[in-house]
């Protein structure tokens, strides 16, 4: 007897709804029988691998390869099946996985005895095939097959080789791939089902967008994979209230695109019309030289012409974005934001500005669409302007399919196998209890502050357009971008206008989260896990947001190993500060691996030099008895399937429901 068949309820009629829900897909005693058994067996498999990435920003080459080679776990199995082979011969394994159409070319040119090649590496990578699904259910490997060579896959991955019988069988199946000139469509699509399967679970811990010039490519990418969610980063939440028409984010996304110069996701990517805003920069601030809006170009190539229109773009977009913030925080005194109301502190005859008390000087004296008695009202052209770029953002049919799909995989926070995923932070007070903030009538703190906030960024993009209910969800998603208690953002307060306008380098500090100077302590770690309902003693919390500067010897490691941050530095932007380019986290059924990477220079040289990222690994947790699938999350779904399973047979047997005898038996 299992320890799940004391669950059953000895009153079965109030289970009859249900049952007789149940009896349509399991109609007899036989078909939920079979299904027990199936079941029964899942959940002494071994855990599946869950692959952790956390702010990406756009970096789609460095996110394709790391998602290729799984952050290692490819090049590791290939180093367990094939011990006895050199370094170059598991590279070029390892690099034909990753890129099979691209390494196929250039093989086909370079190889004298084709076929021999082919024969080789078939029976290489069928190996490396059964090894990586043999953590799984043959129902779930056979799911993943690819149709036209799901019956072949099958019969080469359950084979026994050592089965004298057998090996004539298994050599003709791989001659007659060879021999009907599918051997190369063949390895294309084993290469990709070895992807598929080396990975269960993938977790995004936000920021995929800003920054790095393909953030679409990336979400084209995950949109196509087999198992995923998203933790949203701040960043994904201001892409998120602009397809929503909040004017503001906006406003912030544009102007984040132009001083990276990285406008190619926006015009290319989603087709977003610029023009209307080049054309009101030129008109307004033709003749500034816009001095403080000095485009970071980094290693993009951009001639003087652009550069210059640019830098009007950039300060024409920042100034309707001062405005419009404005007038969000006037909407919103709960929000505690007034300090920020800048543009009506500045005296426009000395062209200085009041902040905290302080009086500094502008660098910049050209405000030409300002108006001093009412400085946040939108001047007709702006409004014509922005109403033209708004339109653009809802409808772009890739951005909002992009979006879509961020809010149904992704979330505020995850709990997932004793894991607490979140991007940012837990808003604390100096004396590490949970930051509080009023919202509509109510006061809300940790896990609370999370739902409520959640369940506010669903209506704002979700529910009817123009309705109070929608515009109330886009201004608190454009608090989540920049608030003191928001849990992405991390910091008292935005200095984005003191940075333009004021030189004095004081001004510009932006003051972390008192999560960020007690996230080291284990006691608050416990605290956070048992807030949001899990065992303290087994769990862990995993983070990106903040890079870990480990040139300044700081630890991704946390609180004695409960907390783990995996921003490193994917954006090459941070990565001068970082001195490397990123961290990912392996959870697999032995422990928790966390790898960091060295940056990555392209996919061009991995494909041709077989030049794969240098990656160190750490074994933060191992465990000699394997995790098995009835110890994680899934384990416990399947267990209460089981439980209503066994409750529809007592219910077959005792008559309470009739079975569909028919071919049952």
């Amino acid at each position: 007897m299992t320890i799940y068949d004391e669950e059953y309820i000895e009153n079965i009629e109030q289970d009859l709804r249900y049952l007789k829900l149940l009896s349509k897909q399991y109609p007899n005693i036989p078909s939920a029988s079979t299904e027990i058994i199936h079941l029964e067996a899942i959940l002494n498999l071994p855990k599946g691998t869950e692959h952790f990435i956390s702010d990406i920003h756009g970096e789609y080459e460095s996110f394709t390869h790391m998602l290729k080679n799984a952050s290692g776990v490819v090049k590791r199995k290939i180093g367990e099946e094939f011990p006895t082979l050199s370094q170059a011969e598991k590279a070029r394994l390892a690099t034909l996985v990753y890129y099979p159409e691209q390494k196929l070319n250039l093989i086909k040119q370079s190889e004298d005895s084709l076929d021999d090649w082919y024969r080789v590496t078939l029976y290489r990578l069928i190996e490396l095939t059964r090894s990586v699904s043999s953590k799984y259910s043959h129902s779930k490997v056979r799911k993943a097959l690819p149709k036209n060579y799901d019956s072949i896959i099958e019969e080469l991955i359950s084979e026994h080789r050592d089965m004298l019988d057998k090996q004539d069988y298994y050599k003709g199946i791989i001659d007659s791939i060879i021999d009907t000139d599918r051997a190369s469509e063949f390895i294309i699509v084993i290469c990709n089902l070895i992807q598929r399967l080396v990975v269960d679970k993938l977790h995004i811990i936000g920021d995929i967008y800003d920054r790095g010039p393909g953030a679409e490519i990336i979400m084209d990418a995950l949109t196509t994979h087999h198992s995923v969610d998203f933790q949203w980063g701040n960043h994904d939440i201001l892409w998120m209230a602009a397809a929503a028409g909040c004017e503001a984010c906006i406003a912030n996304v544009l102007r984040i695109s132009l001083r990276y110069a990285n406008l190619s996701t926006l015009e290319y990517g989603y087709g977003i019309n610029l023009l209307p805003l080049a054309t009101f920069a030129m008109e307004f601030y033709g003749e500034d030289p816009c001095k403080s809006f000095e485009i970071k170009t980094l290693d993009k190539e951009i001639n003087e012409t652009d550069y210059v229109l640019l830098t009007k773009m950039h300060k024409a977009i920042s100034i309707i974005q001062f405005k419009l913030e404005g007038r969000i925080i006037k909407r919103h005194p709960e929000f505690l934001m007034a300090d920020q109301l800048l543009l009506e502190r500045i005296d426009y005859d000395s062209f200085t500005i009041d902040v905290d008390g302080e009086t500094y000087e502008l660098n910049d004296r050209n405000f030409p669409t300002i108006d001093r008695s009412d400085p946040y009202e939108l001047t007709p052209r702006e409004m014509e302007m922005l109403s033209k770029l708004k339109h653009s953002f809802i409808k772009s049919d890739k951005l909002q399919k992009h979006i879509r799909f961020l809010y149904s995989k992704g979330s505020m926070y995850t709990i997932t196998n004793s894991n607490l995923l979140f991007h940012g932070c837990i808003p604390l007070k100096r004396d590490k209890s949970f930051e509080s903030i009023r919202l509509q009538g109510q006061k809300y703190s940790g896990k609370s502050l999370f739902d409520k906030f959640d369940r506010l960024s669903r209506d704002a993009y979700f529910l009817p357009a123009d309705s109070d209910p929608k515009r109330t969800g886009k201004d608190m998603m454009w608090y989540l971008w920049c608030g003191a208690c928001s849990p992405l953002f991390g910091k008292n307060r935005m200095t984005t206008f003191e940075r333009y306008f004021i030189d004095d380098r004081k001004t510009h500090h932006e003051e972390k989260n008192y999560y960020y100077k007690y996230r080291d302590d284990e006691k608050l770690t416990n605290d956070i896990l048992a807030e949001f309902g899990l065992d303290p003693t087994t769990s862990h919390i995993i983070n990106g947001h903040i890079p870990v500067k480990t040139l300044e010897g700081e630890s991704p490691v946390k609180a004695n190993g409960k907390l783990l941050v995996i921003d490193g530095g994917f954006c090459r932007a941070y990565q001068p500060t970082t001195g490397i380019a990123g961290y990912t986290l392996i959870s697999n059924s032995y422990g928790l691996l966390l790898t960091s990477h060295e940056p990555f220079e392209s996919i061009r040289k991995a494909i041709e030099e077989e030049d794969d990222i240098l990656s160190s690994t750490i074994v933060l947790e191992q465990s000699n008895d394997r995790k098995r699938v009835a110890d994680t999350d899934l384990g416990i779904e399947l267990k209460e399937e089981i439980v209503a399973l066994k409750k529809l047979l007592n219910a077959y047997r005792e008559g309470y429901i009739k079975e569909s005898i028919k071919d049952s038996y």
